[in-house]
């Protein structure tokens, strides 16, 4: 675990490099493939889009707060056309926070912006704990969450999940693992379909999730694997719980 943390985090100071001139651009999508491209790019962009918390559904509980440092990779193969470059893993770091509420409640928010992309994101969701867990019993939570993408001016994207997850902790590690439905609208501007033909997208993907959860008082770190769609995304994250 520490060593695919550590991986993780030099991918995340080495994106800037990486990501130069991979603006997206819908224009590359152009001839007898051209739609089809654009649903393969969608798809893939609703895999890395979408919301992932990277915490397990355990409550914070009136008084907590959690804000981390997250980054993420999705493996994607829709995106070299889009960005004119041979992309094969698509790196977002993000800012993320989550404040507890009374009743079970959690809500959480989270904003990326990709260095040297014209990618720039931002999302929240609202949790709720069936069951809050314990000592005998694990913790059950259902959320809800949307993702909206800006800074690309070619393109209206936003997704919308919904999913449920189970979590049980064992001293300091809490494993979790969760199954959800997410929504996707992907919609090009009227210069671009105007200039392309493109249409707007709209389609669901399945998800599923796994991960674990390490609380060492204070200093908080979390890693998943999500499969959203047919691409997988691993994330990590270092939080500091209040």
């Amino acid at each position: 675990m520490k060593k695919n943390l550590t991986l993780l985090c030099v991918l995340g100071c080495f994106a800037q490099p990486v990501f130069a001139a991979n603006n997206i651009n819908l224009t590359n999508f152009t001839g007898a493939t051209a739609q089809s491209d654009f649903k393969a790019f969608s798809q893939d962009m609703g895999s890395a889009l979408s919301y992932k918390a990277v915490t397990p559904p355990a409550p914070l509980g009136i008084t907590g707060f959690d804000m981390g440092l997250e980054v993420s990779s999705t493996k994607v193969n829709g995106l070299a056309t889009a960005t004119n470059s041979s992309m094969t893993n698509l790196i977002i770091p993000k800012l993320h926070a989550f404040k507890g509420l009374p009743f079970g409640i959690d809500v959480g928010a989270f904003y990326s912006a990709v260095p040297t992309t014209n990618i720039k994101l931002y999302g929240g969701e609202l949790r709720y704990a069936i069951l809050e867990g314990g000592v005998a019993l694990p913790a059950v939570g259902i959320r809800g969450a949307m993702t909206k993408l800006s800074g690309v001016s070619q393109l209206a994207f936003n997704t919308k999940s919904l999913d449920i997850s189970i979590s049980k902790g064992f001293a300091i590690f809490t494993p979790y693992a969760g199954v959800g439905r997410v929504w996707v609208d992907s919609t090009p501007d009227a210069a671009t379909t105007a200039a392309t033909g493109l249409t707007k997208e709209t389609f669901q993907q399945n998800k599923i999730f796994v991960g674990g959860n390490l609380n060492f008082g204070l200093v908080n770190v979390a890693m998943e694997y999500d499969k959203t769609g047919s691409a997988p995304t691993y994330s990590a994250k270092l939080g500091f719980r209040f």
